[in-house]
């Protein structure tokens, strides 16, 4: 395991805490933006499946931590890694901050699997923010990788 590798992305979203927080654990609104279906609602302690049904892609989602308004902390895919969701509460709205830990790739992997989570949740928080602040589906993971 690498302990001093880890990914970080982050966005500000103008809605309130309470609202960025329910975006992210419940799948009501999470399917809006990001998997396309999951077997329940985030709560500590608990495991949901979720997919990518256009992908053919499903993983399950073990929740470690979960403080309202504040903090979910999942271990998710294989092979594992940590996930944490910071909400920071600011003036003009909510700032999301994304952190990818406990990857056990070395080298070239390593890279890949970095670039790939650094990509993956930037395009999450990007989705997030168009849903929220405006409405708009942008289908931006559907339209990631294509079928043609």
């Amino acid at each position: 395991m690498n302990p001093k590798v880890y990914v970080e992305a982050q966005m500000l979203i103008r809605k309130p805490t309470e609202e960025v927080f329910e975006a992210f654990i419940n799948p009501e609104v999470t399917t809006q933006f990001w998997f396309t279906k999951s077997t329940g609602k985030l709560e500590e302690g608990k495991m949901v499946t979720w997919e990518w049904e256009m992908y053919g892609v499903k993983t399950n989602v073990v929740v470690n931590q979960l403080v309202k308004n504040q903090l979910i902390k999942i271990i998710w895919g294989e092979p594992s890694t940590n996930v944490d969701y910071e909400f920071k509460e600011m003036e003009k709205g909510t700032l999301v901050v994304i952190k990818s830990y406990g990857f056990s790739q070395e080298g070239e992997e390593l890279l890949k699997i970095i670039n790939d989570n650094t990509g993956g949740f930037t395009t999450v928080l990007d989705g997030c923010k168009a849903y929220l602040e405006h409405g708009i589906n942008l289908r931006l993971i559907e339209d990631k990788f294509p079928s043609k």
